[in-house]
């Protein structure tokens, strides 16, 4: 846990400041989530004196947060879901700007789960936080050289991640994960795993080795112990949920609210690094932040207090659990 503690600069641990670094630069996904956020995010950043850049294929919105960076650039929002928040730290990343810039998120897509981690509820609020919000040091997870915020998950919930269509999310939201995720249950074949997981100098490496429905390190993201990771503690909630038949899924994750509480089927634990092995067929394919690849062998670790955020009122350095 970090508290409040003075670090070796002089700051608070976990707290940060801005500094003379001008306004903010939004990089606007114009057509994420339902696409009818642009006109609002227009009007209220001429509002407060932003500059906008829109992004118009994959890939721009890394390119536009690296332009930001080059041009000197100090406070850079993200405006779209969880994919462009992903690509917007990963520019800022690849231009090596992290410890320069204050990152922001102004919600725009289907599910916006960082915004809400952050304290961060629409689009109005999200310009009021920007202006006026705490900055809060917080941790970035790492696989295999790429950042990610949220989370890396793979198995059933990755391949619901990647096949829930655009058009079944427009009509009921977040709802259109569940409904494929169901649909999909009964077909899915497990992982064969192998996680080589290693916590802190002092404690002896250890060794998960099975068949997993599905596996989910999170780093900021809410997560199955009925709360939000601790975003700030240098370390990753990992859950490993293992094969079920899956009726009996179906009933745990209902009764166990996602598996909220203890069941024989899961595995809760907490790591600063992992190393994920797939022990059978091709890769797997793993979700970092929504934005999917495939490994055979994936390495997580992570970068602690490296990202500099605006958060809301509402977010919990150190979250509560059920």
């Amino acid at each position: 846990m970090i508290d409040n503690d003075t670090t070796s600069d002089g700051s608070k641990a976990g707290t940060a400041s801005d500094g003379d670094d001008g306004q903010w630069r939004i990089v606007l996904n114009p057509v994420s989530g339902a696409g009818d956020h642009g006109d609002e995010v227009r009007s209220l950043a001429e509002e407060y004196g932003y500059a906008v850049r829109e992004t118009e294929e994959a890939g721009d919105a890394m390119a536009l947060a690296e332009e930001a960076a080059a041009e000197g650039v100090r406070r850079v929002a993200a405006c779209g879901g969880d994919g462009t928040v992903h690509e917007v730290v990963r520019g800022l990343d690849r231009a090596d700007a992290l410890a320069d810039v204050t990152f922001g998120v102004v919600p725009g897509g289907t599910g916006n789960n960082f915004a809400g981690n952050i304290g961060v509820r629409d689009v109005e609020h999200a310009f009021e936080v920007l202006e006026t919000g705490e900055r809060r040091r917080i941790d970035l997870g790492v696989a295999d050289g790429e950042p990610f915020v949220n989370s890396c998950i793979a198995g059933l919930t990755s391949k619901t991640s990647s096949e829930t269509s655009p058009e079944l999310k427009e009509r009921v939201g977040t709802l259109a994960y569940v409904i494929t995720g169901i649909q999909q249950a009964a077909t899915f074949d497990p992982l064969h795993v192998a996680i080589d997981i290693e916590t802190g100098p002092e404690m002896d490496p250890k060794t998960w080795e099975g068949d997993a429905l599905c596996l989910l390190v999170g780093n900021a993201r809410h997560f199955p112990r009925g709360g939000q990771a601790n975003v700030e503690d240098g370390l990753f909630d990992v859950t490993i949920v293992e094969e079920m038949p899956t009726p009996e899924m179906l009933r745990e994750a209902a009764a166990q609210r996602w598996f909220g509480r203890e069941t024989e089927h899961v595995t809760q634990l907490t790591a600063e690094r992992l190393e994920i092995t797939h022990q059978q067929g091709e890769g797997v394919e793993f979700s970092l932040d929504g934005e999917i690849s495939t490994h055979r062998r994936l390495n997580l670790s992570v970068r602690p207090r490296e990202l500099t955020v605006a958060v809301g009122p509402e977010y919990e350095p150190v979250p509560e659990t059920d």
